[in-house]
């Protein structure tokens, strides 16, 4: 069974007609496609400054719906993690994975067909194949220092 997207009061296609400073926290958050590439830990190379995505994520993720599972307490557990918003955006930009939909929308593109946002129900980005839906290793099973043994490439 497809899980519906609640658009009460969200004006349709509302990502286009304003600028992403001017979305409101509701719009804002209505842009997350529920992928969870987001969670996953990250390791950055010193020397080039690139970013390689893990398998291994955040011990909040939920590998199942691919969401924070304590999202607004999660500072009380994970007191680093980022904290997305229109403000930041740019400075975060580099780790950002591509399919995501706040770099889509800051980079004046548009939303993929599988957006939760166009197709009504946040299923589609697990179906398209996007997201990390059954993919992860909780950091709590993975040595740090073998985190470099689950490298993947970001699911496009």
């Amino acid at each position: 069974m497809s899980d519906p997207i609640d658009r009460a009061g969200l004006s349709p296609r509302f990502w286009e007609k304003k600028p992403i400073h001017k979305l409101s926290r509701k719009e804002w958050e209505a842009l997350c496609d529920g992928c969870g590439k987001c969670c996953l830990n990250k390791l950055e190379d010193e020397e080039t400054g690139e970013v390689a995505l893990t398998r291994v994520a955040c011990r909040l993720l939920d590998d199942q719906t691919c969401r924070c599972g304590q999202y607004d307490i999660r500072h009380q557990f994970v007191p680093d993690c980022i904290v997305l918003k229109p403000s930041n955006i740019a400075e975060h930009l580099y780790w950002i994975p591509q399919t995501c939909a706040y770099r889509r929308v800051y980079e004046g593109k548009p939303l993929f067909d599988w957006h939760p946002l166009i197709s009504g129900t946040a299923e589609t980005v697990h179906a398209a194949g996007v997201s990390m839906h059954g993919q992860t290793y909780s950091e709590f099973d993975i040595a740090d220092e073998d985190w470099e043994d689950h490298i993947i490439e970001e699911p496009t």
